[in-house]
């Protein structure tokens, strides 16, 4: 970057940094108290925040469930009836039980997709002993919209 700059932009550069240094002087120069605090203005960090006091909280203890977050703690195994849901609960406790819901859903689904991987690959080896083929079924249905064609063209 500073080869970039040229002689003269060097010395522009280094002119400005002895105005913002406090002096006009040449660059080479001894920096004094008040350059140090020129320069510890500029990449000063910004106060501090000081906590709160501990004592003052403003979260909400509880939860006022849903009937379906309802249905979701019992599906995640929280509770067993929905008569043994208190009326308020966590926030913690109605996201570990949709977590949970979310992973058995998840499993389902994969267990659901094996097992149609599965019956598709039956139905297609017992076409295959059928000899049905997608090639087949396209060559008779070329053939009876030919024979279709044939017949209209000859009423006329």
């Amino acid at each position: 970057m500073l080869g970039s700059l040229g002689r003269s932009g060097l010395r522009s550069l280094a002119g400005r940094a002895a105005l913002l240094n406090g002096g006009a002087g040449s660059f080479p120069r001894q920096l004094g108290v008040q350059d140090l605090a020129a320069k510890r203005f500029l990449c000063s960090k910004p106060e501090e925040v000081q906590p709160k006091d501990p004592g003052v909280s403003f979260k909400v203890p509880g939860h006022r469930p849903s009937g379906f977050e309802k249905k979701i703690l019992i599906w995640g195994g929280r509770f067993k009836k929905q008569e043994d849901i208190p009326e308020i609960v966590s926030y913690d406790m109605v996201d570990a039980a949709k977590s949970k819901v979310r992973v058995k859903f998840a499993v389902l689904m994969m267990a659901m997709t094996i097992f149609g991987c599965i019956i598709m690959v039956i139905l297609g080896k017992q076409a295959a002993g059928r000899h049905e083929s997608l090639a087949n079924i396209n060559l008779e249905k070329k053939a009876r919209l030919r024979e279709e064609a044939l017949k209209e063209q000859a009423k006329p």
